[in-house]
């Protein structure tokens, strides 16, 4: 629940920030047009010059409040929170999938030595590979279990352990996958309706030539699609970095599996006996020649 707890924490807090930033936004864009009122000089026959209506042109905004205002409330929120799901999880593979962690090689290689000397039973491995908790050593673990038997089955438990540890650690990649894929169909659907707006401003005012009056349609058209496609292209970015590492940490625990299966098989334990059985033994055994008739 505590995991579940921070990231609602982490949803909530940017989206109170963007309400506070809007609402000044607003409040500055509402207190503008007296400013200017006052500022300017008065005018004879009630008609303002021409050169203050041209400066009333407003364009497409470029700061951080000018975008959030011109998006509009729905669609910053969907960015918003996009964004801090996007960052929470990259960071959060990027620590899971830390080397170190996966295959520690210090307990690898401690590990496979005392196997190969013979050092370590059943109950000896199964003990240091539940006391270490990663996922190399649970991957161990299931092979272990299967001490002595044949090596197909030995293998075939290094493969089920795998499966479940490759299966957590691409759970989170699935996140970025669906933001490259929602986030820019989120941007398209910004821009459909900035689109109809302008025409609607068309329709109902005549505003036909007159920029002003279709700025907030055509910024939200455009400004909808660019957003939606900066947090698309690092989340794919970063769910193609994070699948490379992955394949390669398979690829490392593929290899100790294997290894440890040519370790503890029937085949194996059969073939280390022979090798280091005494040769007084063989020799025992032989039958004694019979002496050869003159």
């Amino acid at each position: 629940m505590s995991k579940w707890v921070r990231i609602i924490v982490m949803m909530i807090v940017p989206v109170g920030l963007l309400f506070t930033c809007q609402a000044m936004a607003q409040d500055n864009a509402a207190t503008s047009p007296n400013d200017q009122a006052t500022a300017a000089p008065p005018v004879p026959n009630g008609t303002a010059p021409a050169a203050n209506r041209e400066t009333k042109a407003v364009g497409i905004p470029m700061d951080p409040l000018g975008i959030a205002d011109a998006m509009g409330r729905p669609f910053t929120v969907a960015f918003i929170i996009a964004s801090v799901i996007g960052v929470w999880s990259v960071v959060e593979r990027l620590v899971v999938l830390r080397r170190r962690r996966v295959i520690p090689k210090a307990f690898v290689e401690r590990f496979l030595m005392h196997l190969r000397a013979g050092r370590m039973d059943k109950s000896e491995a199964i003990a240091v590979c539940q006391q270490n908790q990663s996922p190399m050593a649970d991957i161990f673990m299931h092979g272990v279990r299967k001490w002595g038997r044949p090596s197909v089955e030995v293998e075939q438990a290094v493969i089920d352990g795998g499966e479940r540890q490759v299966s957590q650690l691409k759970k989170g990649l699935r996140v970025l996958s669906g933001l490259s894929t929602l986030s820019p169909l989120i941007g398209l659907l910004g821009t459909v309706v900035g689109i109809i707006q302008s025409f609607n401003e068309i329709a109902v005012t005549g505003a036909m030539g007159q920029a002003q009056t279709l700025a907030s349609g055509i910024a939200l058209a455009l400004l909808a699609t660019a957003v939606g496609l900066g947090i698309a292209i690092p989340a794919m970015a970063a769910y193609l970095f994070l699948a490379g590492r992955i394949d390669s940490l398979v690829m490392e625990m593929d290899r100790l599996g294997q290894e440890l299966v040519h370790l503890i098989s029937a085949e194996a334990l059969r073939e280390r006996a022979v090798i280091t059985a005494p040769p007084t033994e063989a020799t025992s055994t032989q039958r004694p020649r019979k002496p050869v008739p003159e």
